[in-house]
């Protein structure tokens, strides 16, 4: 299994659509970091959140998951995690999966170097859609996580071969989602 280089990432981006849309380089300016790196590529969150809340003094249940949980708030320039709390976003992106790759998604350091944890998580092959991402903010402040600038790193890992049975072959339970999606059992 092997890191795919800037070159294999573009060429997929480009031939195959895997990255739509695709930014060609680095993009700064005043911004946190976003396009394509040397050995992966630097997604961008949405402008739609889900910040998790519990004034109904709730359990959180993966298997029963209440969306009364969550506030959604929708803003082109930044949302405020409470503190020892969490939100959901989505990428800019869509991603498009070929069957020989898998990606794995780091948070930023520039977002870690603060206290915000970007949950890492895998992408199998074949999965198609936007991905939902996880903020946690492990500090006792409020923070701050800025709507459409760079939030978590995808690298993308080729296999030796196709598996053989890919996320959209066993029908994936969150193929083709667009937006912030919750927790589905």
């Amino acid at each position: 299994m092997s890191v795919l280089s800037d070159k294999s990432i573009r060429r997929l981006a480009v031939e195959e659509s895997m990255i739509s849309p695709f930014i060609d380089k680095q993009v700064r300016d005043g911004k946190i970091s976003y396009g394509l790196s040397s050995f992966g590529y630097d997604a961008r969150v949405g402008d739609e959140f889900k910040i998790f809340h519990n004034v109904n003094s709730s359990i959180v249940d993966p298997k029963e998951f209440s969306s009364d949980n969550f506030v959604t708030k929708k803003s082109s320039e930044y949302i405020i995690i409470p503190p020892n709390s969490f939100a959901l976003g989505t990428t800019i992106e869509v991603f498009k999966i070929p069957r020989d790759i898998m990606c794995i998604v780091v948070g930023k350091s520039t977002y870690a170097r603060t206290g915000i944890i970007v949950n890492v998580t895998p992408i199998e092959s074949e999965f198609f859609g936007t991905v939902t991402l996880e903020f946690s903010n492990t500090t006792p402040l409020p923070a701050k996580i800025y709507a459409n600038e760079g939030v978590a790193q995808f690298l993308f890992l080729k296999g030796d071969r196709s598996p053989e049975t890919s996320y959209a072959d066993r029908k994936g339970k969150y193929m083709g989602q667009t937006g912030v999606t919750l927790p589905k059992v």
